[in-house]
């Protein structure tokens, strides 16, 4: 269900709409994706009451990172290719992908440890890359329109969870290890990920 919170910022009012995910977890959070849209993830019995306590008490994060989010949307490329050029070429990407995955996988597995089912290709909306349990790889083709050094970066940052199933200090050291310069590679992902668009 989607909600509006009405939040004074520099002088204007934004009604940003935000949805709310109750599960059995024993703690809130709250995101905001890269195209700008709010969740909490909150306990089950957390009540309306806490909810607008957590959103006050967390605004001015709240309004700083929709605003980044508005603002990379705003840089995103228009494109002039119609829907059949761009299906086209989005098949070419994920074909060349499917081959170039496994490549840097190979390469950097030595130095990671550990070891995989499967490498899939996907086009995941706000995911760059995933590891599951069961050791199947997933990567973003849109990651073939990145610099390859970042497209490197989330190879290592997926290996390294073969390791390490968490984003631990231990798991962060092993990447920094076979990729020193990750932070910048991983800034670079959110301060532009949203331009990586046919």
């Amino acid at each position: 269900m989607e909600n509006l919170y009405r939040i004074k910022y520099q002088s204007q009012l934004y009604e940003l709409p935000y949805s709310v995910v109750y599960s059995r977890r024993k703690t809130c959070s709250i995101s905001v994706s890269a195209d700008g849209k709010i969740t909490l993830r909150v306990p089950l019995r957390t009540s309306k009451a806490q909810i607008q306590h957590l959103l006050l008490e967390k605004q001015h994060w709240i309004i700083t990172h929709y605003l980044e989010a508005v603002e990379r949307t705003k840089r995103r490329p228009v494109s002039d290719l119609t829907d059949t050029q761009r299906a086209a070429l989005e098949k070419r990407y994920i074909e060349a992908a499917r081959e170039y995955f496994p490549k840097r996988v190979a390469y950097f597995l030595p130095l990671t440890g550990g070891s995989y089912e499967r490498i899939t290709i996907r086009d995941q909306k706000t995911r760059w890359g995933s590891c599951s349990a069961r050791g199947t790889l997933s990567f973003n083709w849109r990651l073939m329109l990145a610099p390859p050094a970042v497209l490197d970066y989330v190879v290592v940052h997926e290996l390294c969870h073969l390791t390490h199933m968490d984003h631990s200090a231990a798991f962060w050291a092993l990447v920094e290890q076979v990729c020193p310069d990750y932070r910048t590679h991983r800034k670079w992902l959110k301060e532009h990920g949203q331009e990586l668009v046919l």
